[in-house]
């Protein structure tokens, strides 16, 4: 039995997915994001080491709260860090009558990734920018990766949530939401395109962890500017 390592949980989730889930924050994350609230999910070696059950034990609490749509989500961090031990925990879940979302970046796949797809549910999928020039910018990371999944995801039929968070002075304009429209256009089964705000809010966890952080200047995102740009999505 392979075992994972854990950030943390939270229940009740109503954002997560459809219907109320549990969420499992896994540990660790290739990408650097310039906006991240969770700079202590990055180390790989952080968190705590969890097994297979624990998880399943925990996600078995909240059964009767799921109804038809509720269950887990997998977020972290950088879920797909831990393929091989999602697949054994997807696999677990279902064997209870439990369904699993991974929520990823794109930022990763390796040997696991595909079957970690075909075993989940659904993707919620946070497409950092739709341009590769600023994918770069923001993740540090290459758009390549997301681009491979995006194949992955349609290959096995899964139906997606995509997310964008959206930063004053990055990709608060009406040509980032156009070019998100265009890109979501590749994913086959988009059931849902939520646009986030960005807010401060983590960055005495930065301070905390004695990393810089590089958008201490920006203000938080306007809700109503947010609404204005949401209602140019389409898909």
């Amino acid at each position: 039995m392979v075992k994972g390592r854990l950030h943390s949980f939270e229940t009740f989730g109503a954002v997560d997915g459809p219907g109320i889930r549990t969420v499992v924050f896994l540990q660790g994350c290739p990408a650097r994001c310039a906006y991240c609230h969770n700079p202590d999910t990055w180390d790989v070696h952080g968190g705590s080491e969890v097994e297979t059950k624990q998880i399943v034990d925990r996600a078995k609490r909240g059964m009767s709260y799921y109804g038809e749509k509720g269950g887990v989500t997998f977020s972290g961090g950088e879920p797909l860090l831990q393929g091989e031990f999602l697949i054994q925990t997807i696999r677990a879940l279902k064997k209870v009558g439990i369904n699993s979302i991974i929520d990823t970046s794109g930022t990763y796949i390796d040997e696991f990734t595909e079957k970690v797809i075909e075993e989940c549910e659904m993707v919620l999928l946070d497409v950092k920018h739709s341009q590769p020039e600023k994918f770069w910018d923001i993740t540090g990371k290459k758009q390549d990766n997301l681009l491979k999944l995006i194949d992955l995801i349609n290959k096995h039929g899964k139906h997606v949530w995509v997310r964008q968070v959206i930063v004053p002075g990055i990709n608060d304009s009406q040509a980032n939401i156009k070019s998100l429209n265009e890109f979501i256009k590749r994913i086959t089964h988009v059931d849902k395109v939520e646009l986030l705000g960005y807010h401060n809010l983590g960055v005495e966890k930065y301070e905390k962890l004695g990393i810089k952080y590089r958008l201490k200047d920006v203000e938080p995102m306007d809700q109503k500017e947010l609404n204005k740009l949401s209602a140019l999505v389409s898909f």
